[in-house]
């Protein structure tokens, strides 16, 4: 069986929900205190054993593919000027062990659009997709969780968390005939359905790890809405030839496409950081 060394990263998105602030700036590129979400993404590709980074990206994201290249300048000008320290963290961004591929999504034609545009990189590797809106706070991080699962089992494998029942329509949802078991396999999948309509409230999140059967899936599923094509379409169309398991990550996800949870992640992640963390708890005590 072939190991998880790809990952692929959708960052396509025109990000509208925090405008004007991604007018100009990819929404990935939104720091979580002093690191962007897309390095969140990428590090916990890297802790899974991940080599290969492939970014599907769209207009007005060349701010990515800066932010992980060599920065001659900047780095000559921290070392003139002594600083060690930040010139460490600038050069451990990337590790030289990793490779970035940039691929073009000409046109916003969805996320399963998005994935199959990362075919020709990928072949015939299993591969996860990491979608850096959902920032996943674990240890170990939910792919590295998720790869696992897929070396023990060679199936597909949809990181789930339960949510409300009336926050259904905002996911993929999944039904496992009731099973709570951690890792389960999935019965039938629907994008967004009325909390009315839906299976259960296991809802898909921004983690995947899937066999190569994917590809052909997305090229013969039909456009929905907008002539977008669905990975939920796509896997439930390879579902139909082979298993797909939902996982039950450990972990907690910040929702950081929302305005909300990208606060609630910056304020969680600033209470533990070793620069700021103690100053920053003695402000939020005082504003009680």
């Amino acid at each position: 069986m072939k190991r998880v060394t790809k990952a692929v990263f959708p960052v396509a998105g025109m990000g509208t929900r925090f405008l004007p602030a991604t007018k100009a700036s990819p929404k990935e590129m939104l720091p979580i205190v002093d690191k962007p979400l897309i390095q969140y993404a990428v590090d916990e590709a890297i802790a899974a054993g991940i080599t290969e980074m492939i970014f599907v990206t769209g207009r007005s994201k060349r701010a990515i593919e800066d932010h992980f290249d060599k920065a001659y300048e900047l780095e000559t000008e921290l070392e003139a000027r002594g600083k060690e320290a930040m010139l460490k963290v600038l050069r451990g961004i990337l590790p030289p062990q990793i490779t970035c591929v940039y691929i073009r999504q000409a046109e916003a034609l969805g996320l399963g659009h998005a994935v199959l545009c990362a075919k020709p990189v990928v072949g015939d590797e299993p591969f996860a997709v990491i979608l850096a809106d959902d920032l996943i706070d674990g240890a170990p991080y939910a792919t590295q969780q998720m790869v696992q699962r897929y070396e023990e089992t060679g199936h597909s494998i949809l990181g789930v968390e339960t949510v409300a029942p009336s926050e259904t329509a905002s996911y993929g949802i999944v039904d496992t005939n009731g099973a709570n078991d951690a890792l389960t396999p999935i019965k039938s999948i629907v994008e967004k359905p009325d909390p009315a309509e839906a299976p259960s409230n296991l809802a898909v999140v921004g983690r995947y790890v899937l066999t190569t059967g994917i590809f052909e899936c997305l090229e013969n599923v039909k456009p929905g809405k907008g002539g977008e094509i669905q990975l939920t379409d796509g896997i439930a169309a390879l579902m139909e030839k082979e298993p797909v398991l939902a996982y039950r990550y450990q972990g907690t996800r910040y929702d950081c496409g929302s305005k909300l949870g990208y606060m609630k992640a910056n304020v969680e992640f600033a209470l533990r950081h070793p620069e700021i963390g103690a100053s920053f708890q003695s402000y939020l005590d005082g504003l009680k």
